[in-house]
């Protein structure tokens, strides 16, 4: 994990810190492209090329800053998006990986 997003994740609790990680794995497990971590107007950014794909940790919950996220809406049901479009995960709801994978390839790939 780049070194300014590890201590960017550090100051969350227990369970934010695992959501995020899994997230972040999601990521790299679901794009065969070279991925650029870094820290964005400090948020943590995944970038292939100019595409992009953020996750944005909060108290209780982690936003997921992804373009195709609005074209899996109804998918999604189970699980608040935001006014933008961000899809909200707490940390007491299960990832959608497979939902996600798609997200991440329809977002970072095409």
């Amino acid at each position: 994990m780049n070194e300014d997003i590890q201590q960017y994740i550090e100051k969350y609790s227990e369970e934010i810190k695992s959501l995020f990680i899994n997230l972040r794995t999601l990521i790299f497990n679901s794009v065969s492209a070279d991925i650029e971590e870094k820290l964005w107007a400090k948020l943590p950014s995944y970038y292939v090329g100019k595409k992009f794909v953020r996750i944005i940790p909060f108290k209780d919950h982690i936003n997921v800053e992804a373009t195709a996220v609005i074209q899996f809406k109804s998918e999604l049901s189970d699980y608040k998006l935001t006014p933008k479009g961000m899809l909200q995960i707490y940390s007491n709801q299960t990832i959608p990986e497979d939902i996600l994978q798609q997200i991440f390839i329809e977002t970072l790939l095409l």
